[in-house]
């Protein structure tokens, strides 16, 4: 099964890192965060990924070019140029670098990879956010179901820390947990080819117009995700991203 990301965005409220690269590639512990999403999607065996490349695509292009010798033991003959990469790292992922355009919206790039994508059911995410989402149990959800379209279901995380009192004595301090009540869309979708049809063309939001839609028709399921979710749209999300990776502790890494 395929897994499209959308990785073509510009990520402005992140501009102190999207200046000089495109959001997916900013990193966490040394790596893209787009790196960290393969590798969750990779854990659980889905490993061809189908990208959509927009503001400064250029560079993950490169990236993912250069991914084996960066990743491995090479022998470079200086006298004739060639090089020999005797491959050492674990990944074997097919990517599809798919250019859909700067401007382009996400309904727009998604359409972009119908060709790519062909009649199956297929995955999607963005570039921007890790979780630790049970894509099985996601998977088996959606075909129990037998709907076009189901979306992850997420917790929103509180933008500020949490203190409960007993008059003014601090007895509980959560650091930005997540909220206990409502739901919001966290991306990781698992689609069916039909969904192509309810996106117009380059100008649509998918989150706009195709999921309103497919909701109205009843054509939309809610996999619910109690557990860690994060999208990394700001410097603050990053740091808290970061600081996670350094402790050790960072949920979404599964794949250890």
């Amino acid at each position: 099964m395929k897994v499209a990301i959308l990785a073509g965005g510009v990520g402005s409220r992140l501009s102190e890192e999207t200046v000089l690269k495109p959001k997916p590639m900013v990193e966490i512990g040394g790596r893209p965060i787009l790196w960290h999403i393969m590798m969750h999607y990779s854990w659980y065996g889905f490993k061809h990924f189908v990208i959509a490349l927009g503001y400064k695509g250029e560079y993950i292009k490169k990236y993912m070019v250069d991914y084996c010798a960066l990743n491995s033991d090479i022998t470079v003959k200086l006298g004739t140029g060639e090089v020999i990469t005797e491959s050492r790292h674990e990944q074997d992922w097919v990517v599809e670098l798919v250019d859909t355009g700067i401007n382009t919206n996400t309904g727009g790039r998604i359409k972009r990879l119908a060709p790519r994508i062909g009649k199956e059911t297929f995955m999607l995410t963005w570039g921007d956010g890790v979780s630790t989402v049970n894509l099985h149990k996601l998977l088996a959800f959606h075909r129990r179901h037998g709907r076009l379209a189901t979306v992850t279901a997420v917790r929103p995380p509180a933008r500020f820390g949490r203190l409960e009192l007993d008059g003014d004595q601090v007895v509980s301090f959560e650091e930005k947990p997540q909220m206990r009540e409502g739901w919001i869309n966290g991306a990781f979708f698992v689609l069916e080819p039909g969904v192509f049809d309810y996106i117009e063309g380059d100008h649509t939001q998918f989150e706009k117009e195709p999921l309103e839609n497919l909701a109205r028709d009843g054509q939309l399921m809610a996999f619910r995700h109690e557990g860690f979710w994060q999208c990394m749209d700001t410097l603050r999300d990053k740091v808290r991203l970061e600081k996670l990776w350094e402790s050790g502790e960072a949920p979404w890494k599964i794949w250890e």
